[in-house]
């Protein structure tokens, strides 16, 4: 044998410990592989029922959000409605309150002018009491002094 094949009998009993040394990793990155495939398989077998149910209640969820949404337009059609009544309330409120206004100023007009009639016919016959209380002292007095000249004389 010559150095050149010793050489690659050297070189072949390394590859073979290379490959056995690399051989026991493999295999278990294998078992690892296996078991990572078998719990990829197991969470997709739960999965799809999970998955359906989720679509169920999505299908759930939108049908009564349909029924909230036809809901909410009868609402909103009431309230609509509801805001035409009131709009006419307040036009009816409206007309009462000016209607009320012309009533009470033709009724104050007349009201007020007898008031002030009434408070005129009061001042004149006070002033012509006062008048006639004034006129019997003035009387009073000129007797009084007549009768003190009189008396002096």
């Amino acid at each position: 044998m010559s150095g050149g094949e010793i050489a690659a009998l050297i070189a072949a009993g390394a590859f073979l410990m290379l490959v056995l040394v690399l051989a026991v990793p493999i295999l278990r990155l294998r078992h690892t592989v296996d078991a990572t495939t078998s719990m990829i398989t197991e969470l997709n077998d739960r999965t799809a029922p999970l998955l359906g149910d989720v679509n169920t209640t999505v299908k759930n969820v939108n049908t009564a959000l349909e029924q909230v949404q036809t809901s909410l337009d009868g609402v909103n059609l009431q309230l609509a409605k509801v805001d035409t009544m009131t709009t006419h309330a307040q036009n009816v409120t409206a007309n009462v309150a000016n209607l009320a206004a012309v009533v009470s100023a033709a009724a104050a007009n007349p009201l007020v002018k007898v008031a002030a009639f009434g408070y005129g016919v009061r001042k004149a016959a006070a002033a012509r009491r006062h008048a006639e209380t004034e006129r019997e002292v003035r009387d009073t007095i000129k007797q009084q002094r007549r009768a003190a000249r009189r008396g002096n004389r």
